[in-house]
Parts: C-alpha cells; sequence; structure tokens
C-alpha cells in the first residue's frame, strides 16, 4: 500500500516547491565551515589560507580539547584533523564525534604514515586520509569530494522526508476523499482501494483487495461495468460519468447508485501503461484506476422531484400533467388497436360546505380517503389523477362502449356509499361523473377532457349524485352558461341590472308598511331575467358578492331620492347572500353605505334565510349585533323551511320573521287553517317579533290572516314587484 500511495502522490503533481527546488539547483549548501585541528601553528594557519582562498569558512584548534568545545558550540560541517596531539588525540576526537556529532564528516591529515594509522583512522569515522607533507591540490580535491558527497547526502535526507510528508499527506487525502479510489490489475482484481469503501459499502479493504470487481457489481448491470471498471481506453475516449449499481455487504443492504470514472491517459506515465524496454514504442497494459462516486442520495432526490412534478403531494394520484401524459399515449394505442376509452370528470358534491364547517385539516383528511376509494375500484391500466380541490379526471382504456364506462361509474358510486369519519362525524361523499368516450365524443386530449367537464356539470345541474355521458346537446347548454357568466360580468359594468320593488302591506290598516327590494336584468337580447334565471350562477362564481353590493347601494339612493321627493317613511328590506356576509368588513360596508347617501340605519332591513345563518352563526351574532346597534333591522327570510334549530331567535338581533309562502298556499277559504302559521304567530309575538306572510295570492289568504291578527303580508294578491316610479306614485297616492 505504501508503494501505491507514493505512486499516486507522484501522479498528483510536484511534492513540494521545498523539495523541489533543492533537487533542482544549488543553494546556501555549497558553502560550509571546516574546522582545522592541528597542533603545528604554521601548518594550522597555512591550511587556513589555503581554505579562505577557495573560498571556504575556515575555523582553527590547537588541540584535541579545543576542537570538541568548538564542535560542541555548533556550525562545524568538515575537520581536517591531525591525529598525534597532546592531551586527546585524533583518535580520541573521532571517537567523541561518532558518538555526539555523527553528522559531522572527518578527514585525517597527519604525520602517521603506517598502513594500521590509515586504518584505524576509517575505522573510527573518518572519511579520508592525507599523509603530511601533502600537496595543497590533493587536500583541496579531497576536501571537495567529502563536501560534495556531504551535499548530496544532506538532500537526499531532506527529499526523503518531503516524500514521507507527501505521501502522508496524499495518503490522508485518498483515505478522506468522499469517492471510493481503485487500483485494478490487468486481470480486473483490486490492488488498491481506499478506506472510503468501508462507509459506502461497508466493505474492509482486506475484503476487496484480490478479488475481481465483478463480485461487487448488480447482477443487471455487469455488462455495462466490463467497459468501465476494467477501462482500458485513454483520452477523451474513456469512460466518464457511467451510473450503475453496486452491491453493499449483507443482502439486506440496499442497492445504491454509483458513477464510475475510469483511467485517462495522464496515468499511463505513473504505471498503468509499462513501456517495453525491448521496444520504445510498445506498452504495456498493467490495470486500471477509478473513482467511484457515491451518487444515491442525488438519485433520490431526482426521484422525489420527479414525483412532485409529476404527483398530487395531499393524495399521492398524479396531477393533471401525468395524467394528460397517459391519455395521449392511451389515444395513440387506442387508434393503433381500433379500441375505444373513456375519460371521466369527477367532482365532489358539497365538499365546500364539510371543508368550511369541519376545517382544512379534515377536508385534507376526506380527500385522502376519497382517492383511495376510488383507487381500490380501478384497474392497475386505468389513471386515476386529482386535477383541482376536489376534481378528478379517471382515465379508463381498453373498453368496448359506454356500458363498460357506465359499469365502472356505478361501480365508483357503490364504493362511496359507506360514510367517512372526520372527527367523530360521519360524513356522506357523493360524485357528479361526467363521461365523454374516445372516439365519439372527441379525438384529443382537450376536446375528451372539456366534454366530460360538460357532462359533469349537466349531471350537478340536475340532482348531482350521478353520472352523465356527453351529448352534443349540452354544447348548447354550456355555450348559454358561458354566456351567461359573461353577460353577468358586463352587466355591472353596463348598468343593466334594475331593482323592482314589492310592497309589504298591513293588512288591518290597509297601507304600504315596507318594501322589498328585488333584482332584475334587463338583457339586451333575452328581456327582462328573473332573479332565478341569473343568482344560483352568481352565487357560483362570486359575482353575488358584487351585485350585493350593488342592490345595497342602489336601493339606498331610491330611499332617499323618495325622501327628497316628500314620499313617506318607509322601510326596504335587502336580501343578503352568504358570501356577503362571510366578507371581513360586511358590516362596514352596510354602514358606509347608509352614511353615503344619508339613511338612517332603521329604514334599512336586511333578510337572510335560516341555511345562511347556520353556516357560521359566531360570525352572524357578531355583524348583527353591530348594525343593530347602529339601527338596522334583521329580519330571517323563508322562514320554517330550513333544518336549524330556533335557538338563533334567542342569540340574534331579529326583528321580523317571515314565513314562506308554502305556508300559506293550502288557504284557500276563510274557514281553513294553517297550524303552522298559527304556531309562528304565537311564537312571534311570545319573542315580539313582527311577522310578514309571504305568497299572498287570495282574497281568502288575506282574510285568514286578518282573523289570526295578523298584520304584515306580502304577495301578488297585494301587490307586484314593480320599478322604482310606480312605486313612487302608490307611496305618494297612499
Amino acid at each position: 500500500m505504501t508503494t501505491s500511495a507514493s505512486w499516486l502522490g507522484a501522479r498528483f503533481g510536484p511534492l513540494s516547491e521545498e523539495c523541489h527546488g533543492e533537487v533542482a539547483g544549488p543553494t546556501e549548501d555549497s558553502r560550509f565551515t571546516v574546522l582545522v585541528v592541528d597542533d603545528d601553528a604554521r601548518m594550522r594557519a597555512s591550511v587556513g589560507d589555503l581554505l579562505d582562498a577557495y573560498g571556504h569558512q575556515c575555523q582553527l584548534a590547537a588541540s584535541g580539547r579545543e576542537a570538541l568545545e568548538l564542535l560542541s558550540a555548533g556550525g562545524i560541517d568538515l575537520l581536517l584533523l591531525d591525529l598525534n596531539m597532546p592531551g586527546i588525540d585524533g583518535y580520541q576526537v573521532m571517537h567523541e564525534i561518532s558518538e555526539h556529532y555523527p553528522d559531522t564528516d572527518v578527514i585525517v591529515v597527519s604525520g602517521e604514515t603506517t598502513f594500521e594509522s590509515a586504518t584505524e583512522a576509517l575505522r573510527c569515522g573518518a572519511q579520508d586520509f592525507l599523509r603530511k607533507p601533502y600537496a595543497p591540490e590533493e587536500l583541496i580535491r579531497v576536501i571537495n569530494n567529502t563536501l560534495r558527497k556531504r551535499t548530496l547526502e544532506r538532500k537526499m535526507r531532506r527529499m526523503h522526508r518531503c516524500l514521507e510528508a507527501s505521501e502522508h499527506r496524499y495518503r490522508f487525502i485518498v483515505n478522506n476523499s468522499p469517492d471510493i479510489i481503485y487500483m485494478l490489475d490487468n486481470n480486473g482484481n483490486f490492488v488498491f482501494i481506499n478506506e472510503r469503501i468501508k462507509t459506502l459499502l461497508g466493505y474492509e479493504t482486506g475484503e476487496i483487495l484480490g478479488e475481481h470487481y465483478s463480485r461487487f457489481v448488480h447482477k443487471d448491470d455487469i455488462e455495462k461495468a466490463k467497459y468501465v471498471f476494467d477501462e482500458r481506453r485513454t483520452g477523451s475516449r474513456a469512460s466518464n460519468n457511467i451510473e450503475f449499481r453496486l452491491l453493499c455487504k449483507g443482502s439486506a443492504l440496499p442497492y445504491r447508485y454509483f458513477e464510475s470514472r475510469s483511467i485517462t491517459i495522464e496515468l499511463s506515465a505513473m504505471g498503468i501503461y509499462a513501456t517495453a524496454q525491448q521496444e520504445a514504442q510498445q506498452q504495456e497494459f498493467v490495470g486500471t484506476y477509478g473513482v467511484v462516486r457515491d451518487i444515491s442520495e442525488r438519485k433520490r432526490a431526482e426521484e422525489v422531484i420527479n414525483f412532485q412534478l409529476y404527483h398530487d403531494l395531499l393524495t399521492k394520484l398524479p396531477n393533471r400533467s401525468l395524467f394528460r401524459d397517459r391519455l395521449n399515449l392511451a389515444i395513440s394505442q387506442a387508434k393503433r388497436n381500433k379500441t375505444k376509452l373513456a375519460v371521466m370528470f369527477l367532482d365532489m358534491d358539497r365538499f365546500k360546505v364539510i371543508n368550511d364547517s369541519l376545517g382544512h385539516l379534515a377536508g385534507d383528511q376526506l380527500l385522502q380517503t376519497v382517492a383511495s376509494r376510488l383507487h381500490s375500484c380501478l384497474r392497475d391500466g386505468d389513471t386515476l389523477a386529482r386535477v383541482g380541490g376536489d376534481e378528478f379526471n379517471l382515465l379508463v382504456p381498453g373498453i368496448s362502449g359506454r356500458e363498460d364506462a357506465a359499469m365502472v361509474a356505478r361501480k365508483i358510486m357503490d364504493r362511496l356509499k359507506d360514510p367517512v369519519i372526520l372527527d367523530g362525524y360521519e360524513v356522506f361523499v357523493s360524485f357528479s361523473i361526467g363521461i365523454a368516450i374516445f372516439p365519439d365524443d372527441g379525438q384529443t386530449i382537450d376536446m375528451l377532457v372539456k366534454n366530460s367537464d360538460m357532462a359533469m356539470y349537466h349531471i350537478k345541474a340536475h340532482g348531482k349524485n350521478g353520472f352523465e355521458f356527453f351529448a352534443d346537446n349540452m354544447k348548447a347548454v354550456f355555450h348559454r352558461q358561458l354566456s351567461l357568466e359573461n353577460g353577468i360580468r358586463k352587466a355591472l359594468e353596463r348598468r343593466e341590472f334594475e331593482l323592482f320593488y314589492q310592497p309589504q302591506v298591513n293588512i288591518l290598516e290597509q297601507r304600504i308598511c315596507g318594501l322589498e327590494a328585488l333584482i332584475r336584468w334587463n338583457h339586451p337580447e333575452r328581456g327582462l331575467l328573473l332573479p332565478d334565471q341569473f343568482i344560483p350562477l352568481s352565487e357560483e362564481t362570486g359575482l353575488i358578492v358584487e351585485i350585493g353590493n350593488w342592490v345595497l347601494d342602489s336601493a339606498c339612493r331610491e330611499l332617499k331620492s323618495w325622501q327628497l321627493q316628500g314620499v313617506g317613511n318607509v322601510q326596504i328590506g335587502v336580501n343578503i347572500s352568504a358570501a356577503q356576509l362571510v366578507q371581513p368588513e360586511f358590516e362596514r360596508t352596510v354602514l358606509d353605505t347608509l352614511a353615503k347617501h344619508g339613511v338612517a340605519g332603521s329604514q334599512l332591513e336586511l333578510e337572510i334565510t335560516e341555511n345562511i345563518l347556520m353556516q357560521d352563526m359566531d360570525q352572524a351574532v357578531s355583524k348583527f349585533q353591530q348594525l343593530a346597534v347602529n339601527g338596522v333591522r334583521v329580519a330571517v327570510d323563508d322562514f320554517g323551511i330550513g333544518y336549524s334549530s330556533l335557538s338563533y331567535l334567542h342569540s340574534l338581533p331579529l326583528h321580523a320573521l317571515k314565513i314562506d309562502r308554502s305556508f300559506i298556499s293550502g288557504i284557500q277559504a276563510p274557514k281553513d287553517r294553517s297550524s303552522i302559521v298559527t304556531a309562528v304567530l304565537a311564537m312571534a309575538r311570545e319573542l315580539n317579533l313582527e311577522v310578514v306572510v309571504e305568497g299572498v295570492e287570495r282574497k281568502a289568504q288575506v282574510e285568514y290572516l286578518q282573523r289570526l291578527d295578523c298584520g304584515k303580508a306580502q304577495g301578488f294578491y297585494l301587490g307586484r314587484p314593480a320599478p322604482p316610479e310606480e312605486i313612487r306614485a302608490l307611496l305618494r297616492n297612499q
């Protein structure tokens, strides 16, 4: 492993600038300090002068003891040492040097000429031996050779230290790399792999070395791995960023995705390709070098992003984009196989009521439960997609005709019969389902979805909770509805709406005591339209808020105009929708409108149905109490046909109850009786509330109410809705 790591270090680049410099050129090491040790003063002086002449730094010592003192001070590179000196001789000095100053070189210059003396000196550590007298040239040659050798040894030591440091650095880099770095021999067996293999795949390096790479590759990716792990190409043709799977240690571990990077031509100089000695141009393949990067997290992130792009996160169903993709493929297959398919548009009935009453969390839970039930009804080849809040699209390919589609629709409706438990409440869910058949009802994606949508709206308009196949006549209805919606939007701008007023008569005093403002649409093509022809669509599209505010403003303006013309003081009733009531500034809008036209609050009566009150009783109580403080009256319209309790009669600041026409319609003669009318009148008197009976259309009904001492009534017999001019004349005559 040391050899491999060293090879990697060399491949990564220069070891360091410091080491590179030492190898490449000369440094200040070319100057050394030489210590001349001799008891002969003339000899010391002559050698010192000679060394100075050749550029060497020189120090002089007259004895062995003095030499050792100078050595202990440091900085001595070479000794020219005489053997025969009084006190401490040359042999003792060399002995001290070998023990304490091994980095100092010694050249013996002595008058001893025996072979034994020279041998003993060399044995004690001398680098060379010169006999006195000597030639100066020979002395300088021996000194230069010794110093040159010393320079090379010093550089080698430093280079070795650099190599060790470099190997430690690169070993650390390789073993702590986030990637697996490996080498294969020419048979595909691992000869080197870093420690990253343990954290990624769970193997120890010893379990990998010597093993063939195919042992660790997923069986489905073996063929691909042959061209990556055991790569022999170099340069731009080498494999790069190839994805495949490696097996983790142990069968319980999951597969992970990896990206493998193979050897390139730069590695050939480092031993991947070896040049034969016999032929310089011949290269021998010796192995493969590669890097394996873990991209499993990235793959999982890509899968999550891809899922989010094509699925609804709440229900985990396909979204509109994926549905259109599959529908496009299904249409192509149906054309090729000459088969049919069905596109269904499913809209949940009364989802808004459930969502508003139980909260959005309960609404989300309901959608998840419904999606699961719907999915359980389908085949593997069918596609159910959520395309809106409570809207779903269903693709049913491979059907023979309408009966197959109807069978699926009936199965869905049957599956949804069981209640869903939300916050302890049993909630029953139903769907309105529109069905379009390919190719009969359309041959494109947009046409099939559009026609199934039309069929869904058709069944929703005729009772909901059912299914309907698309028919050509639905286009006319749909276009008429669309035209009507566009017309409503433009009617506000073009001032095509008008207010009619129906009198409320005190039948005991035979006088008009109030009016109800009723909107009419003076349509440029269809003439005068009654509210039931456009108000439901206005509520569905949200335009009812703007229309309701217009009615309130117009009624107050008309009331002020009558007052300025001297017409008597009269109350006007204005109907309020649920959408208006939930507006945050509803009460402020009413009060600002009264102030704008200078109308007293006591002249305005807001009429609201029981069902609207029950949608948010707390909010209604708060808002109507604030209005009542300012004199505005509140009446319950169509009283008696709601499904709520009567507890709100004590909670709300009510002034009147308007009994629905259905309770008086059975009175054909003065002697007939209506127990409900009698009961309501008695209850109203107990609560100190006024009563207005709606739908009075016969004289017998008037006489019946007079006998019950009921003061107020409203209906065609007493007065039909009329434009402002006629009502003004009636009030003036009265």
